[in-house]
């Protein structure tokens, strides 16, 4: 939805139920996952799928004009499934010894995306490739969106110990095309979802409330 919002498209949402996917879904969703898309009656799947198919047909584009900086991009976003672990590992971790353990090893995965912020700006701007967004702000935003949510829960400092990635990461989230991007009751749901799975996040929240 971040680069729908980002393109001003006119389109309407769908919020899916994963713990109830209905029927409907799971036969135009393979892997029974969001986002999907329609578009003239065809559906497309996968993130980086929809966003590059929308950065191709509809202005303004997000990607760099360079075809090299282009490529660089979409290697980044490749590299999502590894940062995104990283962090999730401690969001979804269920107790103080796996969080810590997965806090360790973090920072490895972090220290890489750091570089590219060092090295890929080309004029200083707040975002990843400078001074407005692109496909690849909108693939992490979500990732450090929950993960600010769980570390004001568990006090990591994780993010602020790479000043880049902290920098862009506010940047990111101070932006409404991405803070709108959510469902409504987005925060009340990621709350649940800490609680369903059990993690060490919830345990340190109720224990916080408790102790009130």
């Amino acid at each position: 939805m971040i680069a729908l919002r980002a393109k001003n498209i006119d389109f309407d949402v769908t919020y899916i139920d994963l713990r109830d996917k209905p029927d409907w879904f799971l036969k135009i969703s393979p892997h029974g996952k969001v986002p999907v898309l329609q578009v003239d009656g065809v559906t497309l799947f996968e993130s980086n799928a929809i966003a590059e198919y929308l950065d191709e047909t509809v202005a303004p584009r997000l990607h760099p004009e360079d075809a090299l900086e282009r490529a660089r991009h979409r290697a980044w976003t490749d590299f999502i499934p590894d940062f995104a672990g990283a962090l999730n590992g401690i969001t979804y971790s269920q107790s103080r010894q796996e969080m810590e353990k997965a806090l360790a090893a973090a920072p490895a995965k972090l220290s890489r995306v750091d570089y590219a912020l060092e090295t890929l700006k080309k004029d200083g701007g707040p975002y990843f490739g400078g001074d407005r967004l692109c496909l690849v702000d909108a693939a992490y935003a979500p990732f450090l969106q929950r993960f600010k949510l769980a570390d004001e829960i568990l006090k990591t400092g994780l993010i602020s110990q790479f000043p880049r990635i902290q920098a862009w990461s506010d940047a990111l989230l101070a932006n409404a095309t991405i803070t709108g991007a959510v469902a409504p009751n987005f925060l009340e749901e990621f709350y649940k979802n800490l609680e369903r799975r059990e993690t060490w996040a919830w345990q340190v929240k109720q224990a916080a409330q408790a102790a009130k």
